[in-house]
């Protein structure tokens, strides 16, 4: 093996890389003997693989009416760099601390370009399209419950703070803070599960 070329093993969400090939091996083979943590219930362990539904389970969020658990796709295609959008616009939408699917919604049905809102609307894993751009609540319990999924980086949330500014969610240190709309953050999308 050259120097820095790396061994990739890759299953699903999981994605296994080292330059160490052994280590690649053990750990794909452990990888493939590991059966994904599923409770009584049936519903996977917080961080686990949720088969059929896009991604991890990242818990049960109290929501507004309703609890819905936080669905969290993992890997490179499910994250992008982007602006938030429409620097200079205060939208009466893209408001609630909670509700990042309503937020998503008036994004994206603006004339205005929301990049992060829009990367996360057309989203798509293992047949579901109803992925979102997490609001800033949704984001603080992802990291409490989820934070090892999200590359340790600042991320959009779709809660705007006014005309130049939005929500970012720091996955690196827990800390929630707004940063102005025209500057690039991660964006990673969401999407919910009702039992």
């Amino acid at each position: 093996m050259r120097q820095n070329e790396l061994t990739t093993y890759t299953r699903g969400d999981l994605v296994i890389s080292s330059p160490d090939q052994a280590v690649v091996l053990k750990l794909a083979t452990l990888a493939i003997a590991a059966e994904p943590a599923i409770t009584a219930s049936g519903i996977p362990a917080i961080g686990e693989y949720w088969p059929g539904e896009g991604g991890v389970n990242g818990g049960l969020f109290p929501g507004g009416d309703k609890p819905y658990y936080l669905i969290v796709p993992t890997g490179s295609d499910a994250e992008s760099t982007l602006e938030w959008g429409g620097y200079g616009d205060e939208l009466n939408g893209a408001n609630s601390p909670w509700d990042g699917q309503a937020n998503t919604a008036d994004l994206v049905k603006v004339d205005t370009s929301h990049p992060a809102a829009q990367f996360c609307a057309a989203f798509e894993r293992e047949g579901h399209k109803d992925f979102y751009l997490m609001a800033r609540r949704e984001a603080s319990f992802l990291e409490i419950t989820v934070p090892e999924v999200f590359t340790q980086a600042y991320h959009w949330t779709s809660s705007q703070r006014s005309a130049h500014g939005a929500y970012d969610m720091g996955f690196e240190g827990g800390w929630l803070s707004s940063y102005v709309k025209n500057v690039e953050r991660l964006a990673r999308p969401v999407r919910r599960k009702f039992i």
